[in-house]
């Protein structure tokens, strides 16, 4: 698990980490088994500052918006830490970007961020939402159409956050937890209660900030 890097500022608690890289990519076509359909999950490293607003960071779009963007998908963060482990687990680097996310982080825990916890990076201000549930489209990129279930057994989803406030930011930006809620329901335990922990369902609902559609997850597995 990635390590938190611990300040105080007003007299609370404060973690700090570093935008390792801001990424972006467009829909391409890719062939899953005998279809072809439309991804947006490869994605490279921008240069310079990239601005972030409204549901995406500037040059970033999403192929099937049903399941993906949105206010509530509007940027995707993995933790570098996270990234060096599974370099590690698949004996290969793998370059920022790779999982689709739009930043690439250093220094913060990203798996025990809390649902309602708020980021400052650059001028931007970010709220986590959601962990992310791999798909096909994950195990084509990483060329293993086991993969999105190994990706959920490691319970390293990264978090899904929601634009507060607009701004640019960019690569070596520091990102600062600027308030965190009173509850425990994180991204990692919304992963792994989903995954393999149903019975566990009704903690989810200790975090008032849970998505509508989580909120209605948890009354159907009650």
């Amino acid at each position: 698990m990635s390590a938190r890097t611990e300040t105080k500022q007003g007299g609370a608690a404060v973690s700090k980490g570093t935008v390792v890289s801001v990424n972006v990519g467009s829909p391409r076509e890719i062939t899953l088994g005998k279809k072809v359909r439309t991804t947006s999950i490869y994605k490279s490293p921008v240069r310079g500052r990239a601005r972030v607003e409204g549901i995406n960071v500037a040059g970033d779009d999403q192929a099937d918006k049903k399941v993906h963007g949105g206010p509530d998908k509007a940027v995707y963060a993995y933790a570098l830490e996270d990234y060096l482990w599974w370099g590690a687990e698949l004996g290969r680097p793998l370059d920022p970007g790779t999982f689709g996310d739009n930043l690439t982080i250093s220094g913060l825990d990203i798996t025990g961020a809390l649902v309602g916890e708020r980021w400052s990076a650059g001028s931007v201000l970010l709220e986590v939402v959601q962990p992310r549930m791999p798909c096909l489209k994950l195990g084509a990129r990483m060329g293993d159409s086991r993969f999105p279930r190994r990706f959920s057994l490691a319970n390293r989803p990264g978090a899904y956050l929601r634009i507060l406030a607009a701004g640019n930011l960019g690569a070596g930006d520091e990102v600062s937890v600027v308030h965190r809620p009173a509850h425990h329901v994180s991204v990692g335990l919304i992963a792994r209660i989903y995954h393999s922990e149903h019975s566990r369902a009704h903690e989810l609902l200790a975090a008032p900030e849970l998505g509508e559609g989580w909120k209605e997850w948890v009354a159907g597995v009650g």
